[in-house]
């Protein structure tokens, strides 16, 4: 597992139904490639590299986001999304290393 991996997400607290929203999220992750040498011991480090990211809301997908290892650190997605009721999104990213990273925040919707 990477260290200092931090996932942040901005969901909008309320909204009325099909309301479409702008979510943002970033996952602080430094995302090595696997191609550059420890400059302590001369090895080289190991691959860490988030290679994939979803959204859920309420059980049903959002977004599914393959991610090449050319992605630049820390990565920033930004979509919209459409409510109809109140619920939960669910965000999770997948790291090479087998690690999954996830948060959820909550919508009302009135």
């Amino acid at each position: 597992m990477a260290k200092g991996v931090k996932p942040r997400v901005k969901v909008p607290k309320t909204a009325s139904a099909g309301d479409v929203i702008t979510i943002k999220t970033l996952i602080s992750h430094k995302m090595e490639s696997g191609q550059r040498k420890d400059k302590k011991t001369g090895k080289i480090k190991p691959r860490e590299i988030i290679h994939r990211f979803t959204c859920d809301f309420n059980g049903q997908n959002v977004i599914d986001v393959k991610l090449e290892p050319a992605i630049s650190s820390n990565p920033y997605f930004q979509f919209k999304a459409k409510v109809p009721t109140s619920g939960e999104f669910k965000f999770t990213w997948y790291d090479d290393d087998g690690s999954i990273y996830s948060t959820s925040k909550k919508i009302a919707v009135g």
